[in-house]
């Protein structure tokens, strides 16, 4: 059980810790990139108008899909078992997603949160799937 555990937790702070460097590289190599999650973070502490652009949205989508197999995988891995601690990690990430989308509902697109929120449960346990085969 403690393995669980520790493969759940693994797998979600493996996601952020992805996410995050991920977004800092795309930052620093597509200043559009950049520039898109500044003015995001900026209406999301401040408040104000804010257009997302779909090609970032797109991007996000891409980015999260990789890194939720991986987080499920992850999970598998240290869990030494591939459907439970992969499902867990997954429903954390679905729960993060659910508080980001509550948080962005009013500058993101209605297809963005549904898309990105849904996602995240099924590939990471799609990740605890392919450490099994």
């Amino acid at each position: 059980m403690l393995r669980i555990v520790l493969g759940v937790i693994a797998g979600f702070i493996g996601w952020l810790i992805v996410w995050i460097g991920v977004e800092k590289i795309l930052s620093a190599v597509w200043p559009a990139f950049g520039a898109h999650q500044k003015g995001f973070e900026h209406v999301i502490k401040n408040g104000g108008e804010f257009t997302a652009d779909t090609t970032m949205l797109v991007t996000h989508i891409l980015v999260g899909s990789i890194v939720s197999v991986m987080a499920g995988a992850i999970a598998a891995l240290i869990a030494g078992e591939y459907s439970r601690a992969p499902l867990f990690a997954g429903i954390l990430l679905l729960l993060m997603g659910i508080i980001k989308a509550a948080m962005s509902w009013q500058y993101v697109p209605l297809w963005y949160h549904v898309f990105f929120t849904a996602m995240v449960l099924p590939l990471a346990i799609l990740g605890g799937r392919l450490v099994k085969t």
